[in-house]
């Protein structure tokens, strides 16, 4: 056997509903074999009981559904207890992270190297409890998913030469099904991620390895085919039941658009928004996104105070089209194409991305806006020049991937000196890390955002250089 076995144990995995003078209104789920029960969730001596939402692979997936009031320290279950942060009102911190995984391999890795950063984050929830942990795309690398099945093993550059059956179908959706739940297991049962999911309500947003590498982006022969409907199908119920709690009929519940065409969301807390467009779900080879997921975008803040905005790919980066422009010529080149592609700075985006800035600018009008991006592998910041201060952009990006070279990091610094500045008057500036000489830093790494005295500052925990000092945002 190549793959680590994964555990048939986790839990519970807290996943935050809403927040609202009552207090938070959680969602918790536990993963056991289905042939075990599972005990009740006990708050102020009162036992809730669980639901099962789902049985798949030979496991059982409940839920506890409950809330917590401003200073409840949280609860207890199968003995334990799980404290969590309750007053939200005051000081604050959040984490953040994005990149949990790797494209190959990622199940055969060492868990001590694997989930270091996991463990670093763990010891400053000890110090300081995070309120929110937001993830910010590919918590997992679902990319080998599809090997090992006649219909899916040569996708998406082969294609069945014969229209598959339903039934062909069936039996690669439990195949994929199969791989999903592996990744998502293995993930989840980390004593570290278990130790901070426990105690800290996630929110996350999706990417492209959370359904395959560069999905929306690939020629729309393969994510139209059938093999390519059945993959986006499989992982956007994995994404919703692992990521979210959640099933099918519950997205309207969870997430903005009723329809579910687009998973976005938002959730306020006291004095801060939370705001995620979803960028995989209606991407095209020339669309970002469709209607629903711009209207979450486009839409006013809620209140005139800090929001925070998820942008699974970087919204503020360099110039790229540069490298789009070019790549033919060198050859072996051309297999970045997708890579190229998922970006806003990429030539076929090029009106999205000046109608996504100007959405922006337009937040920026009403108060503070700090975008949040994953994807890159690195760390690194920008800042975009907007009426009454720049939209701050904080990327942080490998909790788990390891970084690319140093090379790789000083190549994009040197296109991040170039400048880009798509609306006229509001130039971006890819910056260097408090700290740091170089515009991107090839480490692991993960954010932590602070309200401290009613001031919003953040910190890069990296993996070799220890923490920034840090932004004021």
């Amino acid at each position: 056997m190549t793959e680590r076995s994964a555990s048939r144990r986790a839990g519970p995995i807290l996943h935050l509903r809403s927040h609202d003078a009552a207090g938070l209104r959680l969602a918790a789920i536990v993963i056991r074999p289905e042939d075990e029960a599972c005990g009740p969730l006990r708050i102020d001596g009162n036992d809730h009981q669980p639901r099962r939402i789902a049985t798949l692979e030979g496991l059982a997936i409940w839920r506890f559904d409950f809330r917590l009031a401003p200073g409840a320290p949280g609860y207890e279950f199968e003995g334990e207890s799980f404290p969590v942060e309750t007053e939200l009102s005051g000081d604050l911190r959040l984490g953040f992270l994005s990149c949990n995984g790797e494209e190959i391999g990622d199940l055969d890795r060492d868990p001590a190297e694997r989930d270091a950063m996991w463990e670093r984050m763990r010891a400053l929830h000890d110090e300081r409890p995070f309120a929110v942990l937001i993830q910010g795309g590919d918590q997992i690398y679902a990319d080998e998913v599809t090997q090992g099945h006649p219909l899916s093993d040569g996708w998406p550059e082969d294609l069945p030469r014969r229209a598959p059956t339903e039934e062909d179908l069936e039996d690669l959706a439990a195949h994929l099904r199969a791989g999903f739940v592996r990744r998502y297991m293995r993930g989840l049962s980390s004593a570290a991620v278990a130790a901070l999911m426990g105690r800290v309500p996630t929110l996350a947003v999706w990417d492209d390895h959370d359904i395959c590498d560069g999905w929306g982006s690939l020629p729309e022969k393969a994510t139209d085919s059938a093999v390519g409907r059945t993959l986006f199908r499989v992982a956007r119920e994995m994404y919703l039941l692992f990521q979210h709690g959640a099933v099918e009929t519950e997205v309207a519940e969870i997430f903005v658009d009723p329809t579910g065409g687009n998973l976005g969301w938002e959730r306020t807390l006291p004095g801060v928004t939370l705001r995620a467009p979803d960028l995989r779900s209606e991407r095209r080879r020339r669309q970002v996104m469709g209607e629903a997921g711009w209207s979450l975008l486009e839409r006013p803040a809620p209140e005139p105070e800090k929001m925070f905005l998820v942008s699974s790919v970087p919204l503020l980066g360099p110039r790229l089209s540069l490298v789009e422009a070019v790549m033919w010529v060198w050859p072996g080149m051309q297999k970045y194409e997708d890579d190229l592609r998922d970006q806003w700075q990429s030539r076929a985006h090029r009106e999205d991305w000046k109608r996504a800035l100007r959405a922006v600018i337009g937040l920026r009008e009403a108060g503070p806006v700090t975008a949040l991006s994953g994807e890159i592998h690195l760390a690194t910041r920008a800042e975009m020049a907007a009426a009454p201060g720049p939209v701050h952009q904080l990327v942080a990006s490998g909790i788990a991937h390891r970084a690319p070279p140093k090379g790789y990091a000083r190549g994009l610094g040197w296109l991040g000196s170039l400048g880009e500045g798509p609306l006229s008057g509001h130039p971006i500036r890819i910056l260097p890390l408090p700290g740091m000489r170089r515009r991107y830093v090839a480490e692991r790494n993960f954010l932590v955002l602070e309200r401290t005295g009613g001031a919003w500052s953040a910190v890069w925990q990296l993996e070799e250089s220890g923490p920034t000092p840090p932004l004021a945002i």
